[in-house]
């Protein structure tokens, strides 16, 4: 039995078509005036960030794992303190604490839409004071999949709590809640361009946002080894964390189509929702928002049933993916973090979660294979 073509999980190329003139006009600018590093592209890009997403300030830098540890450096984050953050997100975000000295603390996630869970962060803030070994600091939040986490909630905790707030927002760029763009709901913001995301670049980037000037002068200097008004004025310990003007290139040309893009993911969404929706646990929208649609992941009654699938999907030449195979409180690197609560939902979507194909330039044709292929995976 031959196996049909296969359908990509991203179609890079066929967006590199469809942006070539404007892509390749930025990318000559670039080769003709040779600013490689900090060029003109990239505080032009900065300033279309921000308008995009309605930021007062935006500091481009190398990667989003760059982003998240240049907000905690900017803290004085370090030994004792302590971190919350979701389970159920990729591992950058537990990382950076622990390089930094602090310790993460691991919070449940909601079951449907998978963002953080308020009532639980609140339960862990009080059992962390409760002990008394760390001092509660930061609150990241990540806006999961495309969507926007509860953020009215974590900021009330946060003001409650006294905690600095910082939004992962590396996979929902893009995304609204309650008529507004993310980037300014928390005192910072931290995204990725990584090729794989809605707003992506040909290589590793990220931004940072804030409302503050003076964080934001300070995340210029933490990324430009600590530096204050000349380049050899060393303030304070920094880090190598610029974003190339090749990439700055490349998003810009990007971010013109990008609104018509996050339409046509939209659209996508919709589709797998009308066709799925009777079949298995369709991924449960967050209200009052829009999403970015960097993943649609769908839950399987169980582990079994997802190894099924996804086999019959790949037979079918429909690729899948899981994120996340495992929460992060039951990855080796994070064990010895973690204090040993129980993080149930977390544990079980890890065991039930797929994620299906969904780009802007996935055809009707494609759309059509995938839900068929599903259906068929699962006898109906």
């Amino acid at each position: 039995m031959t196996t049909p073509d296969p359908i990509p999980f991203l179609d890079l190329k066929a967006q590199q078509a469809r942006i070539a003139p404007e892509l390749r006009r930025r990318l000559d600018a670039v080769l003709a005036h040779c600013q490689f590093v900090l060029g003109p592209e990239v505080a032009e890009l900065e300033a279309a960030l921000a308008g995009f997403c309605g930021a007062a300030h935006c500091v481009a830098v190398s990667s989003g794992t760059d982003a998240l540890q240049i907000a905690l450096m900017a803290e004085g984050i370090g030994p004792g303190d302590a971190v919350f953050l979701p389970a159920f997100t990729y591992t950058a975000t537990a990382e950076v604490p622990l390089v930094l000295g602090a310790t993460p603390v691991f919070v449940d996630v909601d079951p449907r839409t998978f963002q953080i869970d308020p009532a639980h962060l609140a339960q862990r803030i009080a059992a962390v004071r409760a002990a008394g070994r760390l001092r509660p600091r930061v609150l990241i939040g990540v806006d999961l999949f495309g969507q926007p986490a509860d953020w009215p909630a974590l900021a009330a905790i946060a003001r409650r709590e006294d905690l600095v707030t910082v939004d992962d927002l590396a996979q929902s760029f893009g995304c609204s809640l309650h008529g507004r763009m993310l980037g300014a709901a928390a005192d910072a913001t931290a995204t990725s361009f990584f090729p794989s995301k809605p707003l992506g670049a040909y290589g590793d980037g990220g931004a940072l946002f804030t409302e503050s000037a003076d964080r934001a002068a300070l995340f210029r200097s933490l990324r430009t080894h600590g530096e204050g008004t000349t380049r050899y004025e060393v303030l304070r310990t920094g880090m190598n964390g610029r974003l190339d003007t090749l990439q700055a290139a490349v998003l810009l040309a990007k971010l013109a189509v990008f609104p018509e893009e996050l339409a046509a993911r939209e659209r996508v969404a919709q589709v797998y929702d009308r066709h799925l929706g009777n079949l298995l646990e369709i991924p449960a929208r967050v209200a009052d928002s829009t999403s970015a649609w960097a993943i649609y992941s769908v839950l399987l009654p169980d582990a079994a049933t997802r190894a099924h699938v996804q086999e019959s999907l790949r037979a079918a030449g429909v690729p899948s993916a899981i994120y996340y195979p495992r929460p992060l409180h039951r990855q080796p690197a994070y064990r010895d973090a973690h204090d040993g609560t129980a993080l149930p939902v977390s544990e079980s979507i890890s065991e039930r979660i797929l994620a299906l194909p969904i780009h802007p330039d996935l055809s009707e044709h494609a759309l059509s294979r995938i839900c068929a292929a599903v259906q068929e995976a699962l006898g109906r």
